[in-house]
């Protein structure tokens, strides 16, 4: 693994190389020493600086609406957007990254980019983390003043002004290995037909059965 290569390509120098080692370590290779705890850190880290960044930016806004632009930029697809960057799927390891032709899973590459964050602020600080995230993040961040409403958001919105009732989402199987399960959601609103949605993690698939329904009802 050529740490050199990846640091000047995250332009950070780590002082403890195995922390940023440990961040690229997942629990399919190391069950003790992996990089879970840093993606727990790096998750919050990464959702606190974005949040001060939009109260900066918008202190007229209210709190719906900070909301809203901060979901948009804090998920796992923003991350796998942002860690595309610097290729950072070359450097993961994986119980199968010795195999030939293996594709890294999204989320995983997702989840390794909140814990780069994780092991940049315990290996140089606060000011550091933020400035890596702010430089990441910044053309989407310009982006923000149009507000992007996710499809999970939009479904209850439109269901609680037309019916008055939530959607209602059901897990119909949860299948696969413990560390890359599959979800497959069913969600329904008054007068619809149930529609399905699949991912890797509970969220992704209700946001992807929100959207199908979305799109069933002629909405997006």
């Amino acid at each position: 693994m050529n740490l050199n290569y990846l640091e000047k390509k995250i332009k950070i120098n780590f002082k403890n190389k195995d922390l940023l080692i440990r961040s690229l370590t997942h629990k399919s290779f190391d069950s003790n020493n992996n990089n879970e705890k840093l993606e727990f850190l790096g998750d919050r880290i990464l959702g606190f600086v974005i949040a001060k960044k939009l109260l900066e930016l918008y202190p007229n806004d209210k709190e719906g609406i900070l909301d809203k632009k901060l979901a948009s930029l804090v998920n796992k697809k923003m991350c796998l957007q942002v860690c595309k960057l610097f290729e950072i799927e070359k450097f993961i390891k994986t119980s199968s990254s010795n195999k030939k032709n293996y594709k890294i899973e999204d989320k995983i590459i997702s989840d390794t980019c909140e814990a780069i964050i994780g092991a940049i602020f315990l290996d140089q600080g606060i000011k550091v983390a933020e400035r890596f995230i702010l430089d990441l993040w910044k053309e989407h961040i310009e982006k923000t003043t149009k507000t992007n409403v996710d499809s999970k958001t939009r479904l209850q919105e439109y269901s609680l002004k037309k019916f008055k009732k939530l959607p209602i989402y059901k897990l119909i199987e949860n299948s696969g290995p413990r560390h890359k399960p599959t979800f497959i959601i069913e969600v329904k609103i008054k007068s619809s037909k149930s529609t399905i949605g699949k991912g890797f993690s509970k969220k992704d698939a209700e946001q992807n059965a929100a959207t199908q329904l979305l799109k069933n009802i002629n909405l997006i």
